[in-house]
């Protein structure tokens, strides 16, 4: 082709409303934090990405299995061997957690004052502000994805044309420039792919009942999860609503955590610390955020979003319990005179606390006794919290039947 016929051409295209975002391959900034999100590469031996740990499939947690064929409680890392000491938690609707700071929120059917003290973050302990902070942790983490610092990162991305074009296109030419600036924009690029829908459907069972879908009447209505849905939102029977209600009763926008931080007394994953060599105690928000360093924040961990907990097992932050009704009982044996004094998954007496200072004893000693009945009733509600693309993923029993 001539040469002259090449720049005539060229003019033509620019002529047109060619430029270099025509030619991107991901035409939105979270459709480049989706790419991101599952990209291997962007591990050190490229076997690790977000959705190792955060997978799709799994509401966005971590479904690997250990030689024992059980799900883990805390991740392997892109090494093979690396195990973390924290359950990976869900990043389902993780786009509402507002930033950490410290402050106050009213609390819905609770007997109990407003809560005031530190909201919020992203990980357990809130050490990340926000979740483009939290994005930009787990890559150069040697205990996940390995790499070595944030410009080995950048290699990575420049080895593919279509993420160099995109960039570009979406954040500047001169993005690559700067090493500090592009993992900036990789992080914000995960971080907008997770605000979108697929991460916060609102369309579980419970969801579809608040917008009159009458097709789960049978689900919500049936006398197990009718009588869960009362006891959790009661000001007098439980006190799920005191931590876990963010909104008035019936919003369609609950995300059934209100990001409150709080000690309630979770035991050392003794089998986690065995396989890990970890020693001392997880001090949870105090130990791993430089600006809480208060004795009285040691122990405390954010309140977990119930969405999707029927289908996100193992359960606390360092996964120590397997099933939801192991869970809900621990919390009842707080109460004076609770049956539920063994642990069911061990035949033995719940173990100590990891950490035995600031108990949220108010909290956890509101509400009425649970009997059997009762504990089947909340597992029942908590299931209709499932989105609709996991409800195949709920156990196959009979329990709610």
């Amino acid at each position: 082709m001539s040469p002259w016929l090449v720049v005539a051409l060229s003019v033509l295209v620019s002529a047109c409303g060619g430029d270099s975002s025509d030619k991107a391959a991901f035409s939105s900034r979270a459709e480049l934090g989706e790419s991101l999100f599952a990209d291997t590469n962007l591990s050190l031996n490229r076997t690790q990405s977000c959705a190792t740990c955060h997978d799709p499939e799994r509401a966005f947690t971590d479904g690997r299995t250990g030689s024992d064929g059980k799900v883990r409680a805390v991740s392997l890392g892109d090494d093979g061997t690396s195990l973390g000491d924290r359950n990976a938690p869900t990043a389902s609707y993780a786009s509402f957690s507002p930033a950490f700071a410290f402050g106050s929120r009213s609390r819905f059917n609770s007997q109990q004052s407003d809560y005031e003290g530190w909201l919020g973050g992203q990980f357990h302990d809130g050490r990340a502000t926000d979740l483009q902070a939290q994005a930009g942790g787990p890559p150069l983490n040697p205990l996940e994805m390995g790499m070595a610092d944030r410009a080995a990162v950048i290699d990575r991305l420049l080895e593919n044309p279509d993420y160099v074009d995109s960039f570009e296109a979406l954040y500047g030419a001169d993005i690559f420039d700067d090493v500090d600036a592009a993992y900036q924009a990789l992080t914000d690029a995960i971080a907008e792919f997770e605000k979108t829908d697929v991460f916060a459907p609102f369309d579980s069972a419970y969801d579809r009942y608040l917008a009159g879908d009458t097709d789960v009447y049978d689900v919500i209505l049936h006398p197990k999860a009718a009588l869960g849905k009362t006891l959790f939102f009661s000001q007098q029977f439980t006190n799920c609503a005191t931590c876990h209600q963010l909104n008035a009763q019936g919003s369609k926008t609950e995300t059934f955590t209100g990001y409150e931080y709080h000690n309630i007394g979770v035991p050392v994953n003794q089998a986690v610390r065995a396989a890990n060599g970890v020693t001392g105690q997880d001090t949870g928000l105090q130990n791993n955020n430089e600006a809480v360093t208060a004795a009285s924040e040691r122990g405390k961990f954010k309140v977990p979003t119930l969405r999707n907990v029927a289908v996100t097992a193992p359960y606390m932050h360092n996964g120590v319990f397997a099933e939801l009704d192991t869970v809900i009982r621990f919390y009842d044996q707080h109460l004076t005179g609770s049956s539920n004094t063994i642990n069911p998954e061990t035949g033995v007496a719940w173990a100590n606390p990891e950490v035995a200072d600031n108990i949220s004893t108010t909290e956890l000693r509101d509400g009425s006794l649970l009997d059997d009945d009762d504990v089947t009733a909340l597992v029942c509600f908590l299931r209709t919290l499932t989105d609709s693309r996991y409800e195949a993923l709920l156990p196959e029993d009979n329990l709610c039947d």
